[in-house]
């Protein structure tokens, strides 16, 4: 699957602002190390190499496009590589794992995290922020539009349903019984977005990326069509804007220093 790093960052003042909600909530004062598993296009990376100018900051992600236009960041303690989110491994000592926006591409991110939070070293903090949207109608209706008997053949199992990320309780329990002191919140932002199509534009960045990938440019246009219909009578335009809420997950913990 493809990424456009300038349609990804087409909206960057509202899908930024989690990654800083998840970072402030994060304790670390002098970590060794710093990963930043799906780091895009490293913009936000960066920021965490600024706060922890000590540690060695490594952006990874699975996309080339993302990981070209992260390159040219890297800096001093800042570098990035080409890699999948699964193939990661904790450095020793104590560090810093933060996923923004991520783990919800990874079937079975849960197991992951069971396993990182075990293999990190006491003193080690974990920060993951998922969308928590996947039943809102903007993903919903791509969903049973893809499963339509026009779309099916193309599109079958090409999009993960609500089960691609677990809920708040889920992930408190997960962190606490793998030994991790947790805090797990949920936040919905009410995103006001303006133009035409708006919300068509947001998921155009995203969630629409598998159906890009597995449609011809004609059939990929003919069902767009379809589904900004869809989405303009489930998100009516107001005079000063459209509502899109935003629900994402945070979890961070600390590894405790007697773990």
């Amino acid at each position: 699957m493809k990424w456009d790093p300038e349609r990804y960052t087409q909206f960057s003042s509202y899908r930024d602002r989690p990654f800083f909600d998840l970072a402030a909530r994060i304790g670390a004062e002098e970590p060794e190390w710093v990963a930043d598993l799906g780091c895009g296009t490293g913009a936000l990376t960066a920021v965490l190499a600024d706060r922890w100018p000590g540690a060695s900051v490594t952006g990874i992600d699975s996309s080339e496009d993302m990981i070209r236009e992260a390159a040219p960041r890297s800096a001093g303690n800042l570098a990035f590589a080409q890699g999948q989110i699964q193939d990661w491994e904790p450095s020793p000592g104590r560090g810093v794992l933060l996923s923004n926006a991520a783990l919800q591409w990874v079937p079975e991110h849960t197991d992951l995290l069971a396993r990182w939070a075990k293999e990190m070293d006491p003193g080690s903090w974990l920060a993951v922020q998922v969308p928590g949207n996947f039943h809102a109608p903007s993903h919903a209706l791509m969903r049973e539009l893809a499963g339509s008997p026009r779309w099916s053949p193309a599109l079958a199992g090409v999009l993960r349903g609500g089960d691609s990320v677990a809920e708040p309780a889920q992930y408190l329990e997960l962190l606490v019984e793998a030994g991790l002191e947790a805090d797990v919140w949920e936040t919905s932002y009410q995103q006001v977005l303006t133009g035409p199509d708006p919300v068509l534009d947001w998921v155009r960045g995203t969630a629409l990326r598998p159906v890009m990938a597995a449609l011809d440019p004609q059939d990929y246009a003919a069902f767009e069509t379809e589904y900004g219909a869809l989405l303009r009578e489930a998100y009516p335009a107001n005079s000063w804007g459209t509502v899109l809420p935003f629900r994402r997950i945070f979890m961070v913990g600390r590894k405790g220093v007697t773990a």
